[in-house]
């Protein structure tokens, strides 16, 4: 079935656009601000004014629009300026970009003159577009991210593009799910092209037709399949000439199909994924029917969880960047963002900084805690980062001087930060020690090189870190006891200082 939205086109971005009776400026940069940043004229004919809210002296470059567009002023100086657009009435629509500069800054205004009609374009050549264009793509509808504005992927033979905001029949925002638009849907939409972190996108597009998808995958079961692996089951409404099913290629070693089932116009496609020896993979499997001319598409979107791979924060450093899951501990040395949690994290042989971590306020996150942690090795801008990471363990930790630690009853779960002089080493091999301040000393059983080590990993940081008698030393462990005699136990490197 197909549907057409015809849109007047001055109703339609009359209701888009801010009116200018209501001036909010939120279209603009810092040295200049629009009222708004569309301008409609009808098509037969009108004026419409909008105001510029500059701090520098500014102008409007008309180039190419004098035969159908009059602007005045072109140019001002600083302060508000009202501006006015007159065009006589018009056969055809008109449509015209124009760049408004102001010092070393430059705001795009499109003005629009009835329904123009750009000529059809492909995903590829929007993507290698001009921002500020308008375009006319048409395209599948891939994974549909927010059904309530309307942002989605859009595929064509040529490529992906990404559609932030679809309006509805009445140029509405936040309406997207009364056009019943569905993944698997061939629509064809008209927007303007924008840029976000380098991502090409249309934004507020209006939709100019919808041809219904003939398959749809209803539901899925185990959508997220454990380590070990197991079956994957799509259910799907088909109303075209049978059903067949595309796994991608990087896939096809570890997921295969088991059975499909049909009765009547459904259809049950079980797969069966092997079990995984890497790290986090996912794939997208795309189902086709035809009505003997077209081919129809729905995907459904499969996930499996993969190994978690313990490592120095050296070397989660050195890993690629992918999907793989790597386990790291260390101490909180720098918090960055306590809203959105990110911060730095600190073992023996590195940093690394970590971009977001849930309820870092709520759980208490701190400068000097210990906490393990679960993540994606990431990057940005070309510095390593732990992505999606995920906290295991959490160790809080206080501040004390050797005295007040003596005076502790022995808890393995208290853990504490002192600095004193290594005055000892009794075992360099596990780093069994004996540090002092200026109110006392302690003996460490044991030096980790970070939370959590174990087996031959305990050992060799007195080695690899440097540690010699009479450098000053950081640590955290907690207060225990052995014959009676204190000593600080479960004790991890944090820092050293070398004596002169």
């Amino acid at each position: 079935m197909k549907l057409k939205y015809i849109i007047p086109s001055f109703v339609a971005l009359l209701i888009l656009i801010a009116g200018c009776n209501d001036v909010d400026y939120n279209f603009g940069l810092s040295k200049v601000q629009l009222s708004t940043s569309y301008v409609t004229i009808p098509q037969d004919g009108g004026s419409t004014t909008i105001t510029i809210n500059a701090n520098d002296e500014w102008s409007i470059d008309t180039t190419g629009t004098t035969k159908w567009l009059n602007v005045s002023p072109i140019k001002g100086s600083a302060g508000k300026t009202k501006v006015t657009f007159t065009s006589p009435k018009s056969l055809d629509g008109h449509l015209a970009d124009l760049i408004v500069t102001c010092g070393d800054q430059k705001q795009h205004l499109n003005v629009m003159q009835g329904l123009p009609k750009p000529k059809p374009a492909t995903c590829n050549e929007v993507n290698t577009g001009i921002d500020g264009k308008t375009y006319m793509v048409t395209g599948v509808v891939g994974k549909i991210e927010n059904e309530e504005w309307g942002n989605y992927w859009l595929k064509d033979a040529t490529g992906s593009l990404y559609i932030y905001g679809t309006l509805n029949k009445k140029a509405e925002r936040r309406k997207f799910k009364t056009l019943g638009i569905e993944s698997g849907d061939e629509i064809t939409v008209q927007g303007q092209r924008g840029t976000y972190k380098g991502v090409p996108q249309l934004k507020e597009v209006m939709v100019v037709k919808i041809n219904k998808s003939l398959i749809k995958v209803d539901s899925v079961k185990n959508a997220q399949l454990p380590l070990e692996g197991g079956e994957f089951v799509a259910y799907i409404t088909c109303k075209g000439l049978g059903v067949s099913v595309d796994i991608p290629n990087d896939a096809k070693q570890w997921l295969s199909i088991s059975s499909i089932k049909t009765k009547g116009k459904n259809a049950v496609v079980t797969f069966k994924a092997a079990a995984n020896t890497g790290g986090d993979r996912k794939t997208s499997i795309t189902f086709h029917t035809t009505d003997g001319k077209k081919d129809y598409v729905s995907e459904a979107m499969l996930t499996q969880k993969g190994v978690i791979v313990p490592a120095t924060i050296a070397e989660f450093l050195a890993a690629k960047v992918g999907d793989k899951q790597y386990r790291v501990s260390g101490i909180i040395t720098k918090v960055v963002n306590t809203k959105y949690g990110n911060f730095y994290i600190k073992d023996f042989s590195g940093e690394t900084f970590v971009y977001g971590l849930a309820n870092f306020v709520k759980k208490g996150y701190k400068e000097g805690d210990i906490v393990t942690l679960v993540g994606k090795r990431s990057e940005h801008n070309g510095k390593a980062q732990m992505k999606g990471a995920v906290a295991e363990k959490h160790v809080a930790v206080g501040n004390a001087t050797v005295a007040e630690l003596l005076a502790k009853a022995d808890n393995n779960a208290s853990y504490f930060k002192v600095t004193g002089k290594i005055t000892k080493i009794a075992n360099p091999d596990y780093g069994n020690m004996t540090i002092k301040d200026e109110t006392g000393e302690i003996f460490l059983y044991g030096l980790l090189p970070y939370f959590g080590a174990t087996g031959d990993a305990r050992k060799g940081l007195v080695k690899k870190a440097g540690l010699k008698e009479g450098d000053a030393l950081t640590v955290i462990g907690y207060k225990t006891s052995h014959n009676d005699k204190p000593q600080l136990g479960g004790s991890v490197y944090v820092s050293h200082k070398a004596s002169e």
